[in-house]
């Protein structure tokens, strides 16, 4: 199991970011945080890398029931989405919620793992 879901989009970089933040909405997930790996390696230690940004994406009703499900998830959480230069293309990549099922062995996390997936995919098949 590969442990992100990823699209390759044609969308210039700032344009593919404002898409993916639209259909991050449509499913119910809002940005709580968002982190500018450019200008963060860059800043920090002078290192050059393509555009990257990192979106901590957040559904709070299914982060709710993972911390009763699992009360440590929180080191999991929130979802990252990474948008990301590829040359021609952007790409982006969210992480695959089951692999917090693997994770956690816990069963409880599958139903709601498959729930999270569900949303992130069809985001992701918006994006397409």
């Amino acid at each position: 199991m590969s442990y992100a879901l990823t699209v390759a989009l044609e969308s210039p970089f700032d344009t593919a970011i404002e898409q993916v933040r639209a259909a991050l909405t449509e499913q119910g997930f809002g940005v709580i945080t968002e982190i500018d790996m450019k200008a963060t390696l860059h800043k920090k230690i002078g290192a050059e890398i393509d555009n990257q940004v990192i979106l901590g994406a957040c559904n709070p009703e299914f982060a709710h029931k993972a911390i009763q499900a699992e009360p440590s998830i929180g080191v999991l959480l929130p979802c990252n989405v990474v948008v990301r230069s590829t040359g021609e293309t952007t790409t982006v990549e969210m992480i695959n919620p089951q692999m917090m099922v693997d994770l956690t062995a816990n069963p409880v996390m599958a139903g709601l793992a498959h729930e999270v997936s569900d949303r992130l995919e069809a985001a992701i098949e918006s994006l397409r």
